[in-house]
């Protein structure tokens, strides 16, 4: 199973989750067993390291959006793909071009018409302005 993938599977466990808030825990157990044993803690890092960080990805996304937009305003999926990208721009090492690349891929997949080219937007400017990255918050 490729990273892709696997990021695929975070973006479905992400939205289900949204739409299960009382047994988020069990929809990643669940969701994870799906996962390659190989690729399953990759899974599971991306999937919870999220949920954990919901406040701070969002704030993070916030300052990009379009005046009078705010996080809660955006489809699901775009939210999602966006808190998946911002996590691992801002708390992991992977590189920000793949990083930018791979969220537009699911935007696209996954997302509206014009998912991708909004993503691509709002991801280009958070990585300019980044803080340092691998910072823990």
């Amino acid at each position: 199973m490729s990273r892709r993938t696997v990021r695929e599977k975070v973006i479905q466990t992400l939205y289900e989750c949204e739409f299960h808030t009382d047994r988020r825990q069990e929809v990643v157990v669940s969701r994870s067993t799906q996962i390659d044993e190989k690729e399953r803690p990759f899974f599971l890092h991306l999937a919870e390291g999220v949920m954990s960080r919901v406040s701070q990805l969002d704030d993070a996304i916030r300052p990009y959006l379009k005046k009078g937009w705010s996080v809660e305003r955006l489809s699901t999926v775009d939210k999602m793909v966006l808190r998946l990208a911002a996590f691992e721009l801002l708390y992991e090492l992977t590189p920000q071009g793949v990083v930018i690349n791979e969220a537009v891929e699911l935007a696209k997949s996954f997302g509206g018409e014009d998912s991708g080219r909004f993503v691509n937007g709002i991801l280009g400017k958070l990585a300019k302005n980044r803080p340092t990255q691998g910072t823990e918050a």
